[in-house]
């Protein structure tokens, strides 16, 4: 009957403790944020590898790659890896735990102690012990389920930390293959332009040789090759650098990086560009951006861990037990004779800790103010990133379209100032100069296009990758 109440009153204790949790519960923080981007447009579905929509089956096989053997992704997988083991080991806390003993020993007892051995009785003696061990400290005050919620959340911070790294590497992929395209291009263009002026200047030399031309004109042409020729070598230099840039960022092996060529596919002209996105974006979409996902994980980790610290002000309850045998005799060790049993409880309580209970509360309380801090420059900066995305991406195709205006005009500029220059209607210079300002603008076009499709990259970026369907369904489904 006496168990009976016992084990009666530990289990109300235990469901009590499940009532009781000290510390403030986490409340999302409020950021004046607009409800959507100008405009009224709402945006089409764009899907999760948005990066396929550039459509080049080499970047597609790029980015795999980047993401099975980069680096700094198993590292960032890793650390999940990590966070998970902690937040199991937050949770074991909660449970009790239960162990093993066993032991053996042989004895020697003084014959010349207080307690006199009678005379017969051998001194040597053995004992051995076996026991069931349990121990459990009620969480009464919250102090363990505080600690897993913050370990969880701290989880959730890692998961959303590799999907930035992740988001932030297909991006840099991405980019960098738009940069190796480009690079490709306009050395094509220079050294199309160099055999042009290759084969000039030996037509003008014969002219010269002939009489015809004079040695002005000569050396003029001989000076644009050569200004063509010294574009060359920074071009391949920069060409040779991204390409170990992508052999990086796709974990290529030290060998892999020095023998394997880093291989090609469509030309920068011929890539898709993906359509532009529109404005009347909803803001909240930039909720899904990882970055700030892990920043409010983390306020919600270092919120907990203030009542995890609170709870050190209350009394700590425990109780132990444990059932076993204690015999001389090994045979004999598992008898009802040998059985040895104990049930108990503690409670145990800080008089005097020289104000390191109070220190450690406002710790965390320091540190939680932190983390708000950072969590709203997470948002600033998601707002931030956007709109300079969308500014981008808008200027870029500008320019583009400038750029190819200005070449095609000086195309067919070159063409009539040829036929002027044949016909003895104008002189050389203005052939050269106009095909000096051909070469700029092919290179300028270029440039432009990678402009224009880096700067689709960084909005799918700065918008935290793409998305399917409707952004109201994803929305209600995360909240759920």
């Amino acid at each position: 009957m006496k168990s009976t109440r016992i084990i009666a009153a530990t289990l109300f204790t235990v469901l009590l403790a499940g009532c009781m949790t000290v510390g403030p519960d986490y409340r999302r923080p409020k950021v004046d944020t607009p409800e959507q981007w100008p405009g009224t447009a709402s945006p089409d579905p764009l899907p999760a590898a948005w990066w396929k929509t550039y459509g080049d089956p080499v970047l597609d096989r790029m980015v795999g790659d980047a993401l099975a053997y980069n680096t700094d992704l198993r590292l960032a997988i890793a650390r999940v890896d990590e966070a998970r083991a902690a937040l199991g080991i937050s949770r074991a806390d909660q449970l009790p735990q239960v162990s093993a003993n066993v032991g053996a020993s042989r004895n020697r007892a003084s014959q010349e102690s207080v307690l006199n051995i009678p005379p017969g009785v051998d001194p040597e003696y053995r004992n051995y012990r076996a026991t069931l061990n349990a121990s459990y400290e009620i969480d009464f005050w919250g102090k363990y389920r505080r600690a897993t919620e913050a370990a969880r959340a701290e989880l959730l911070a890692a998961q959303s930390s590799r999907e930035a790294v992740r988001l932030a590497l297909i991006t840099d992929v991405a980019r960098g293959y738009f940069n190796l395209r480009a690079l490709d291009a306009q050395v094509a263009v220079t050294r199309r332009t160099i055999g042009s002026r290759l084969a000039s200047t030996a037509l003008q030399r014969k002219r010269f040789e002939a009489g015809v031309a004079s040695e002005f004109d000569l050396r003029q042409v001989e000076a644009q090759a050569a200004q063509a020729m010294a574009l060359l070598p920074a071009l391949e230099r920069s060409l040779a650098q991204q390409e170990t840039a992508l052999s990086v960022l796709l974990g290529h092996s030290p060998r892999a990086i020095v023998t394997v060529p880093v291989e090609r596919g469509a030309a920068i002209d011929a890539l898709t560009l993906p359509p532009a996105v529109p404005a009347g974006l909803p803001s909240d979409l930039l909720e899904r951006r990882p970055d700030v996902r892990q920043a409010e994980q983390a306020l919600i980790a270092a919120n907990a861990r203030i009542g995890q610290a609170k709870a050190a002000y209350y009394p700590s309850i425990s109780l132990t037990a444990f059932l076993g045998g204690d015999s001389a005799s090994l045979s004999e060790l598992f008898s009802a004779q040998a059985r040895v049993w104990q049930i108990g409880g503690s409670a145990a309580q800080t008089i005097f800790d020289a104000g390191r209970t109070r220190q450690q509360v406002e710790q965390a309380r320091a540190r939680e103010q932190q983390l708000l801090a950072l969590y709203a420059a997470a948002i600033q900066n998601a707002f931030k990133d956007t709109l300079d995305a969308l500014v981008a991406q808008r200027t870029a195709r500008e320019a583009l379209d400038a750029e190819q205006t200005r070449v095609t005009a000086l195309e067919n500029s070159y063409k009539l100032a040829q036929l002027r220059y044949d016909n003895g209607i104008s002189s050389l210079l203005d052939v050269l100069d106009v095909e000096r300002g051909l070469l700029d603008a092919e290179l300028n076009r270029i440039e432009a296009q990678r402009a224009q499709l880096a700067a689709t990259a960084d909005l799918f970026k700065a918008l935290g990758g793409g998305w399917d369907g409707n952004l109201e369904v994803e929305k209600s489904a995360k909240s759920d």
